[in-house]
């Protein structure tokens, strides 16, 4: 079950939105509620559209240079994953969406990403250790993750 917190953000996602946009259209009414839908898509795709092709450069400079883009890299990827939450209707959505595309906001958005991804990294190299060795990889305690059927020890003839 990899996957399960995204199917289940795919299931009540919409209904979060459905019920913000039905509050926010009961406060200043439905007109005013689609105009700001309309104005948020607009100023996104605007953003999204800048801030895609400044990363773009970015990355191009830093491949010429010869050089390992790590920083730029994350940055196309946060502001594809910015735009596509922009293009997704909805209020909640536009928030993630901007906190991704905006540069002010997305240094922090990069510092979690960095993280997350070196934590993910650091388990699976521990993961492969431990199963190529045997053992958990830091030298827990004796028999942990090896085959239940062997035995430890030692033959003594009679």
């Amino acid at each position: 079950m990899r996957f399960g917190w995204f199917a289940a953000a795919l299931l009540v996602m919409p209904i979060i939105e459905i019920a913000v946009i039905v509050q926010v259209g009961q406060e200043i009414g439905v007109g005013w509620t689609v105009a700001l839908l309309l104005f948020e898509s607009a100023l996104g795709a605007w953003l999204v559209r800048r801030e895609g092709s400044r990363a773009w450069r970015a990355l191009n400079t830093g491949f010429t240079t010869g050089r390992l883009p790590t920083g730029e890299l994350a940055d196309a990827a946060l502001v594809l994953i910015g735009g596509t939450l922009l293009l997704t209707p909805g209020f909640v959505t536009d928030v993630f969406g901007f906190f991704f595309v905006l540069p002010f906001t997305r240094k922090y958005a990069r510092r979690v990403l960095q993280a997350y991804l070196t934590r993910r990294a650091t388990t699976f190299v521990h993961a492969r250790v431990a199963r190529a060795t045997g053992g958990p990889p830091s030298g827990g305690p004796p028999g942990a993750g090896r085959d239940p059927r062997i035995v430890p020890g030692e033959v003594v003839e009679d």
